[in-house]
């Protein structure tokens, strides 16, 4: 069974696909009222599940006339998605924010279902059972080096 912050995700993403620019501007509190929840539900759900790492940018504006905007942000080439996500891995990469990447990769195609899977073992916290901050930068080198392989690979 899917949970609020699920159906509220998949009712964006529908309003983002609709629309040719790829750009929503929504009302947090028209949406809360939709799904009958308060506010800061939606706050949750922009904020964990449209990410950059997801790739998506948000931008907001507060006050009676404020709006949330959504843009979905789409690489020309597969090659070029796979460049921007290693410039982000410069400084460590989380467990979510790996997660986040996989996810990318996988729903624009770059990737398999089995693909995402064996990356996230691989970066997983219990196969990476080292501290903090060492944990995160271990990661980035893994996730980095798989990544440089993808893009070599033949399309």
């Amino acid at each position: 069974m899917r949970n609020i912050s699920d159906i509220i995700e998949g009712y964006l993403k529908a309003i983002i696909e609709e629309e040719q620019d790829g750009v929503i501007e929504i009302k947090r509190s028209e949406v809360a009222e939709k799904f009958q929840c308060v506010p800061s539900q939606i706050n949750y759900v922009i904020n964990t599940r449209f990410t950059a790492e997801r790739g998506y940018a948000v931008e907001s504006k507060r006050g009676g006339g404020g709006y949330i905007r959504i843009f979905r942000v789409r690489a020309n080439t597969r090659k070029d998605l796979i460049e921007h996500i290693l410039a982000g891995l410069q400084n460590g990469v989380s467990h979510t924010m790996a997660f986040d990447i996989v996810y990318r990769l996988l729903e624009e195609e770059v990737i398999t279902d089995r693909e995402s899977k064996l990356i996230l073992a691989a970066v997983d916290r219990a196969t990476i059972r080292i501290p903090l901050p060492e944990r995160d930068e271990l990661r980035a080198r893994v996730l980095h080096a798989m990544l440089v392989t993808l893009i070599y690979e033949e399309f």
